[in-house]
Order: C-alpha cells, then sequence, then structure tokens
C-alpha cells in the first residue's frame, strides 16, 4: 500500500476522532445539563434521554446502525466507510465521557443559558466541522439525506434542515418552549462555526477585471503585489472588440491594494468580485 495513502488516511480518522471528541463533549457538558436539544438523530438520541433516561452513547450508536448498513446497500462502502468510523468514535466519547462525569473527575453542571448555548454552537460546531472537513459524518439524517439525494434528486441540504425542524419542533413537547429557543440560537452558531472550520481561515476574493488594459494591469499586479494573474481571452458583445478579462485571487487584505492598480490603469474598469472560502496552491496554503 501507498505509505503517503496511508498517512492520509490515518490523518482522517485522527481528525474524525479529534472532532467526534469536542462534539461529544459539547453535548453532554453544554446541551444536556441546560436541557437544551438538537437537530437530527442526535436530537431523538437526547429526547430518549431526557424521557427514558436511555444514555446517548447506547442510543447513538442503536439508532445509527441501521442507517449504515441501509446506507451501505444503497450507497456503497467507499462513501458510508467514515460515516462509520465517525459514529463508533461518537458513541465510544459519549459513553467515556459520561463515565468521567459521573466518576465526578469531570464536572457536569448547568451553566448560563445564553452562555451555554454560545459556547455549545461553538464546541459543537468546532467538532462537526473538523468531521466533515475530513470526509466524515456522524451519521443520522445526512445518511438519509445522501440516500434521497441519490434516489430521489432531493437536495441534501433541504432534507436534512426539514428532519432539523420536524426533530426540534417534536421537542417542544418534551422541554420549555424558552430551551428550544436557546437551542435554535446554538444550532444557528454551530452552523456558522461549521462553515468557517470546512471553508478555512484562507478566504479571499477572486476578482474578474473586464478592460481594455487587462495587460498592463495584470503586469502591475504581478510586479508590484506579487500575485499570479491569468489572462482570459474574451469578446465584447456590445463593442464587437476581442479582449481579455484578468482574473486573479487575492487575499483580503489586499482588496483596496488591487481595486487602486486596477483603477490607476483603468478608470472604467468593470469589476466582478466573488468570496473564495478555500484557496490552496502558491501563495495561499499548501
Amino acid at each position: 500500500m501507498n505509505m503517503d495513502s496511508t498517512a492520509a488516511k490515518i490523518r482522517t480518522v485522527a481528525a474524525i476522532l479529534l472532532g467526534t471528541a469536542l462534539y461529544a463533549f459539547g453535548l453532554l457538558y453544554f446541551i444536556i445539563p441546560n436541557k437544551f436539544t438538537e437537530g437530527g438523530v442526535t436530537g431523538i438520541t437526547v429526547l430518549l434521554n431526557y424521557g427514558l433516561g436511555i444514555p446517548t452513547a447506547l442510543s447513538t450508536l442503536v439508532l445509527n446502525v441501521p442507517l449504515v448498513i441501509l446506507g451501505w446497500r444503497i450507497l456503497g462502502l467507499g462513501q458510508i466507510v467514515y460515516t462509520a468510523v465517525g459514529i463508533a468514535s461518537l458513541s465510544l466519547f459519549l459513553w467515556l465521557f459520561q463515565v468521567l462525569f459521573d466518576r465526578g473527575i469531570l464536572v457536569q453542571h448547568a451553566h448560563d443559558p445564553i452562555l451555554a448555548a454560545l459556547y455549545a454552537g461553538i464546541v459543537l460546531g468546532l467538532g462537526l466541522g473538523i468531521v466533515f472537513r475530513f470526509g466524515g459524518t456522524t451519521g443520522g439524517s445526512d445518511i438519509i439525506a445522501r440516500i434521497l439525494n441519490r434516489k430521489k434528486g432531493w437536495s441534501m441540504g433541504r432534507v436534512i434542515l426539514a428532519i432539523d425542524v420536524m426533530i426540534i419542533g417534536l421537542s417542544l413537547f418534551f422541554i420549555a418552549e424558552e430551551k428550544v429557543l436557546y437551542t435554535l440560537v446554538a444550532v444557528f452558531i454551530a452552523s456558522k462555526v461549521i462553515d468557517f472550520v470546512q471553508e478555512g481561515a484562507y478566504a479571499a476574493r477572486a476578482f474578474m477585471i473586464i478592460s481594455n488594459e487587462a495587460e498592463p494591469i495584470a503586469d502591475r499586479i504581478m510586479a508590484e503585489m506579487d500575485r499570479g494573474v491569468t489572462l482570459i481571452p474574451a469578446f465584447g458583445a456590445y463593442s464587437k472588440h476581442a479582449k481579455h478579462i484578468a482574473y486573479c485571487v487575492i487575499s483580503r487584505q489586499e482588496i483596496r491594494q488591487l481595486q487602486l492598480i486596477v483603477k490607476s490603469v483603468d478608470p472604467r474598469a468593470f469589476i466582478i468580485v466573488n468570496d473564495v472560502h478555500d484557496v490552496q496552491g502558491e501563495g495561499f496554503r499548501e
């Protein structure tokens, strides 16, 4: 087996273990002591814990095993293997942290609800973001969404959102409305943290500069900013003239400098700016 491939798989599994450990800790330290809930299958495990006292580690494993088997049969082993790793490790860490809480090694107590919702969102989002970034999941609604996307063509995002809304709505029968509202705050913060972790801290901007002076603009960007520029052949539909589009990706701190360069060369240049959430390559993250 290729050593690089083996090392990459080890890093992936290690990252999923770290992410699920953070997620399990956030669930047991912030969500459950404060009587919040969660979306998806995790939300069901939390409600089972509140209503019947069933340990979250056990219900997480029991509810997800049939989904993993179903996903394996429909999606194939390649798309489900890291999900299985995520589910198994999440159950393991939920059990381990619960043992530590039960023995008093870690203290589990209620917090100020606003701070609890804030930190729950950060910790859960950080954990899930790491898991998702390395190709894993914690099972549940993600498996269902993938299957429905494969079979029905439904949007995965909409399926997951529908399941989350349904579970959180169901939780109104088991916990106070105020707690559900705090849960929504935690879920919102978690979604933002997940996006940040997945997209990376290397968020940048992509500039498309349409100008008759595209080549001089590109020369100055390369000389003064040490950034690469791609010249894309184009044809003006109105002017009927051939021209170039200068395409360049820069960091957020360089936006103003690039704009000044473009305007100094061609004040009439047409500039399109797009968000770039993850950049890999020379001058950015390798």
